[in-house]
């Protein structure tokens, strides 16, 4: 339901300077309003393949949701606009509705450059834009444009040695010679249902796969997926803007329904012959990832069966047409998909990612499927690989050993047993970005009340240079406040089952003796999500208002959340929102000893599977929670997709039990307090119908409760006006309700 990306930092507010006499109070205007101070930042963040420029999209200050590529270049130690997206197209952008789509679940928003590719030399860079493709050159300052037809050109990249340029047209495969312009067109049977090249709703939405084809490094060849619609079910969706109602036909796969139907090709460029792989007899599944080995005839390919307890990493050789299972892995409950598959330049070995021991830790096996070695352990986890370094013998990773709190980046021998170094200053949480030749990377740190600042750094962690000092110095916007932002206390309190949770705590910076103060549970509580982090998030700011109109704010990470351990996540399997709801309850027990809470004003508030908490809470839990907010909620499993609703709670046929008490709507009369619902009437990840039909039951029973709609919003309800007038309805909600005076 959301997906994590790598930001640069703050936006400095070099030309938005603050007075002294500012007030420090504050506001739902200057938090929305003033993007440096709610956090916009540069976005796709990269290196260069050489190393000597570090790229990143930057939003202008004027307009920050057009966004233009910049460079901060190593050689001269300079920040400098690199590419102006109006030199290469101005006015209104087109976008084909499959666009639309995909940039919505890549979590992509704005205008201008929001993608971009570099050529393997690091002489040409790749733009998609308004439906077509540019090629821009940095010798010479220019762009051309590759494209230009009525149809839409998406998902475009360079061939790995920068010959050709690939991209999807019509929902079909083509590649573009360089040198001589000349289009390939590698499949000829796109349209209607069936799409090649290109990755199904679930695989984009719940996999995180945006992609559905990989290049052979030796340019000879291109994986491919088909996917065939016709099975999955056609449902009318409606999105509701303020002027008009959109009716969309959409191929929705509802959880125990029908899947696309999928095949796996490989397609040769010289002749566009087509090798099919044989999948097996089963076809109710799921090609999670694919790659080729540095051999170019070895293709690698995730393959995941339909209940998402096995899965296979096969071997296909496109030469033989022979495949073999090099390694599987198996759970009685799911397993988690992830991108750490690293093949090494030695040909011989390749690195794998595994929770078979209960946390996510880095194994290395013989490209025979031969375990060579575990290379971490221990009861902590391994977030994702960054960099390998073949003649150091070592690996990079980012992890949580020394706390769940904090991620680093730590180094470990790749070949034998040896130490496990953190590189990163602890007290920070740091999101990493490696050079290709592993001898640098981009540091970006914050802290909970630290906007990111970064640097560059050698390999050992030692200081290069600022890429973003971002000081908070007497012009940064956030320096009037800053002696009034509170810093929250964390702790753990321990689960029924003896597992320990992280909680994080805002209070008042003056505690009111005389009157105790209401708390704002703020909840998220699904799985692949942590609130409870030593980390910059704008929302913290929301928190800091709440705080300075007299609330306590309280976070709990209940167990079934993310970066804790398999153990931690499998509670919930097959029966949804009860120990999540009963670790909450944990959570205000634990509020209810603290001499400055008041409880009996406690409220809580979560959006997506945080507004599915904050109704089951309300419902299962009023006599502890006496008002909630629920923002666009999953109300009805049944109504939600297929990979993600049944990795959780299995297939709608061997587990309706499990389904209907993981609804809301049986515990709806146990509604006691007031509850507000607000929904985006444009929602197409949690349709808006999942808040109508709650909308209906409580009324049918005469249930009374608020509810506050968003035209034209999607689930993220993007905006600043939308966002100001959000918090501000939330806002007022719980002073009406906890009896607030008004500031």
């Amino acid at each position: 339901m959301s997906k994590t990306t790598k930001y640069l930092s703050l936006a400095l507010a070099s030309g938005l300077a603050c007075s002294a006499a500012s007030a420090k109070e504050l506001s739902l205007e200057r938090i929305f309003d003033d993007p440096n101070l709610a956090g916009t930042a540069p976005v796709q963040l990269k290196f260069s393949p050489d190393g000597s420029r570090v790229t990143y999209l930057q939003g202008k200050k004027d307009d920050y949701n057009r966004y233009d590529l910049w460079e901060y270049n190593l050689k001269d130690n300079s920040n400098r606009l690199l590419v102006d997206s109006q030199a290469l197209f101005s006015g209104p952008e087109t976008l084909s509705d499959e666009e639309k789509a995909r940039r919505e679940r890549q979590r992509i928003f704005g205008r201008g450059i929001l993608e971009y590719t570099w050529s393997k030399d690091g002489q040409a860079l790749l733009f998609p834009l308004n439906g077509d493709l540019y090629y821009y050159q940095l010798a010479t300052g220019k762009s051309r444009k590759l494209t230009e037809t009525e149809a839409f050109e998406t998902d475009a990249r360079f061939s790995p040695k920068g010959n050709y340029v690939s991209f999807i047209r019509e929902q079909n495969l083509y590649a573009l010679a360089l040198d001589s312009g000349k289009e390939v067109q590698l499949t000829k049977d796109g349209g209607g249902v069936i799409k090649n090249g290109m990755a199904e709703f679930v695989a984009q939405e719940e996999m995180s796969r945006m992609t559905g084809y990989w290049w052979a490094g030796d340019e000879s060849k291109i994986a491919f997926t088909r996917i065939d619609e016709t099975p999955v079910a056609e449902a009318i969706r409606n999105e509701i803007y303020a002027e008009e109602v959109k009716l969309f036909t959409q191929r929705y796969p509802f959880t125990g329904t029908d899947n696309v139907e999928i095949e796996l090709g490989v397609v040769s460029l010289n002749d566009q012959q087509i090798d099919w792989v044989d999948l097996g007899e089963e076809k109710d599944i799921y090609i999670a990832r694919a790659d080729w080995l540095k051999d170019s005839k070895t293709l690698a390919y995730q393959w995941q069966d339909r209940a998402q307890h096995n899965l296979e990493l096969r071997f296909y050789n496109s030469e033989t047409k022979t495949q073999k299972v090099a390694l599987k892995e198996t759970s009685e409950t799911w397993i988690n998909l992830h991108f750490d598959l690293k093949f090494l330049k030695d040909k011989q070995h390749f690195v794998w990612a595994s929770e078979r021991d209960g946390f996510k830790h880095l194994y290395l096996y013989k490209n025979d499927g031969t375990l060579v070695r575990q290379i971490t352990s221990g009861e902590w986890i391994v977030e994702a690989i960054k960099g390998i370094d073949e003649k150091k013998g070592l690996i990079y990773f980012a992890g949580r050993k020394d706390t769940p709190l904090e991620s680093h980046l730590y180094s470990t021998p790749l070949f034998e047993q040896g130490e496990i170094s953190r590189i990163t200053e602890s007290g920070e949480y740091h999101n990493v970005v490696m050079a290709d030749d592993q001898q640098t990377f981009i540091d970006s740190a914050s802290a909970v009340n630290r906007p990111p600042y970064v640097a560059l750094r050698k390999a050992n962690g030692d200081f290069i240079t600022w890429l973003e000092q971002n000081e908070l110095n007497k012009t940064h916007p956030l320096t009037p406040y800053l002696s009034d932002l509170v810093e929250p206390e964390y702790g753990t309190i321990e689960a029924e089952d003896g597992q320990i949770m992280h909680y994080r705590l805002f209070k008042p910076r003056k505690l009111n003796k005389k009157q105790k103060h209401p708390v704002m549970v703020n909840v998220y509580g699904g799985p692949h999500a942590q609130r409870v982090t030593n980390s910059w998030r704008s929302k913290n700011l929301y928190f800091q208002y709440m705080v300075q109109q007299g609330y306590v704010v309280f976070q709990l990470d209940n167990r079934g959340s993310y970066n804790r351990g398999k153990r931690f996540e499998d509670v919930i399997y097959k029966h949804l929102g009860e120990a999540e709801v009963r670790d909450q309850i944990k959570g205000v027990e634990f509020l209810r000893t603290l001499d400055y809470v008041d409880p009996e004003r406690i409220g809580i508030y979560g959006h997506s599977y945080g507004g599915y908490m904050a109704l089951m809470t309300m419902f299962k839990a009023g006599d502890y929670f006496k008002a909630g907010v629920s923002g666009a909620p999953v109300t009805d499993w049944a109504l939600y997709d297929t990979h993600y609703t049944e990795r959780y709670l299995s297939h709608p046929a061997t587990n309706a039990k499990g389904y209907e008490q993981s609804s809301v709507f049986p515990y709806v009369d146990g509604l006691k307090g007031p509850l507000m619902i607000y929904h985006g009437m444009a929602d197409d990840n949690v349709l808006f119908t999942h808040a109508t039909k709650l909308f209906k039951q409580l009324q049918d029973k005469a249930l009374p409760f608020e509810m506050m709609t968003y035209p034209g919003s999607k689930h993220s309800l993007r905006g600043k006006k939308v966002q100001t007038h959000l918090h501000q309805t939330i806002t007022d909600f719980f002073n009406r309700h906890f009896d607030m005076e008004e500031k």
